[in-house]
């Protein structure tokens, strides 16, 4: 009877524990919606078997005066599931069972030892009938299939007894359902409980161990209640039965998360003058210079300076008794200034030696320079973000700076006027800002005195 009170006390634990612990289905991290769901399941299980029938007269297993009568753990098994869908699956099981009278009982002596296999099909009721999200953590499985026994009498009597054979086996087949509720614990593991039914097509043993005639089938029927623990495995960080497949659902949601972070990339603004990558022309105008909706720094009269600096300039340093030449000499040191101290900058993508396409000006920038300033050499100085191997930013920032130059020597400047540096990996922005990092994918210019 305490066997029997354990039992129950852990299978309402079970139920109750699963509906305390519903959670939101929603979450990802704790649902698994993923496509590569766990389908592999190993169950081991153990709790109590009985034979309903047949049984010769004076032989039972019960006690008749008792709600559950004598309740021990004679059932132990082993299964493996493996899940074709999210739905549907197939399970292979070993199982052992030791019938015997109950001594609390005036049943005569009897024992029978009982190996069965079991080949069946399952099915997850939380999916097929849609009620997943509202069980939460607690999950109803389905399974019903073919079983081949393997029945041995156990009991020797201590005089010969008709038709009673001691220690002699005979193949039981027959047909089984069940049905296994199961609570998650963890995000592989679960407690399954299983209440089953089998009833043999073949059957010549009584559960006693008395042999009928060859011609006189009895068609034996038992029930079982196991309780025990399954565990998931598989690449999924989530129990397969809990995984939420919605293949149509989750190729949209992967949509809208691509869409989404190309819309993100589109409304970053590197230079920060209020027009968007994905609209800026020239993204990498100076901070605090007004730029019109392209991104590019007003310069009316096309001389290579923006108009507002121009203006403070000519406001701030000019001589105002000799202004044409004066503001020429300003426009040429500002111009050197801007250039030395890296603000006419050509940008990359990662790993790449091609400048993209919104950072060529830099370049147009320079050649316009050069062939205004004919007596003018440069460095052209290349640099690498610090993702990857010291040794491959190092020729990666070399070949940056050697495109650029090649372009220049392309359009007409002398390969003498150009010096190559290399700078390697520019360590002076966040390695784990990927922002940050497109501002040192660059090569800069530096005008030999």
């Amino acid at each position: 009877m305490k066997h029997c009170l354990l039992l129950l006390s852990l299978a309402l634990l079970t139920v109750n524990f699963g509906y305390a612990q519903t959670e939101d289905i929603k979450d990802a991290k704790d649902t698994g919606e993923r496509k590569d769901y766990n389908k592999w399941t190993i169950e081991l299980s153990a709790g109590q078997s009985k034979g309903t029938k047949p049984f010769t007269v004076g032989y039972y297993s019960s006690n008749p005066d008792k709600l559950f009568g004598s309740v021990k753990f004679n059932t132990f098994s082993l299964g493996v599931r493996y899940m074709f869908s999210a739905k549907f699956g197939l399970k292979a099981d070993l199982s052992s069972d030791l019938f015997s009278n109950n001594k609390n009982t005036d049943s005569k002596d009897f024992k029978m030892q009982q190996y069965r296999f079991g080949l069946q099909g399952v099915v997850n009721a939380s999916r097929l009938f849609n009620i997943q999200q509202e069980l939460g953590r607690l999950s109803i499985l389905i399974h019903a299939g073919l079983q081949a026994a393997r029945a041995t009498p156990k009991y020797k009597p201590d005089e010969n007894v008709p038709g009673y054979f001691y220690n002699k086996s005979e193949l039981n087949m027959g047909v089984m359902f069940g049905i296994s509720p199961e609570v998650r614990v963890s995000k592989k593991f679960s407690i399954i409980g299983d209440f089953s039914t089998l009833s043999n097509f073949r059957q010549h043993f009584t559960w006693d161990g008395r042999v009928s005639d060859k011609a006189n089938n009895l068609a034996g029927q038992m029930i079982m209640a196991t309780v025990g623990l399954t565990y998931s495995f598989g690449n999924d960080n989530i129990h397969g039965d809990w995984a939420i497949i919605d293949e149509g659902k989750l190729k949209e949601i992967e949509e809208l998360d691509k869409r989404i972070g190309e819309l993100e990339s589109m409304l970053n603004d590197t230079d920060k003058d209020g027009v968007p990558d994905y609209l800026d022309v020239e993204n990498n105008s100076i901070a605090g210079v007004a730029v019109d909706t392209k991104g590019r720094m007003v310069d009316i009269n096309k001389n290579g300076i923006p108009d507002e600096l121009e203006k403070y300039m000519a406001n701030t340093y000019v001589d105002k008794s000799n202004i044409k030449e004066t503001l020429e000499t300003a426009n040429a040191d500002m111009i050197k200034r801007l250039i030395n101290e890296g603000y006419v900058t050509t940008y990359f993508d990662s790993g790449k030696v091609k400048p993209t396409n919104v950072s060529t000006e830099g370049i147009d920038f320079m050649l316009t320079y050069l062939r205004n300033n004919p007596n003018a050499s440069i460095d052209i100085i290349g640099h690498a973000d610090e993702i990857g191997k010291t040794a491959f930013n190092d020729k990666l920032s070399n070949d940056r700076a050697n495109t650029v130059k090649n372009t220049l020597i392309k359009a007409g400047i002398n390969a003498s006027r150009l010096n190559i540096l290399s700078q390697g990996e520019d360590a002076s922005v966040a390695v784990d800002s990927a922002d940050a990092r497109r501002l040192v994918r660059r090569v800069t210019f530096k005008v030999k005195d």
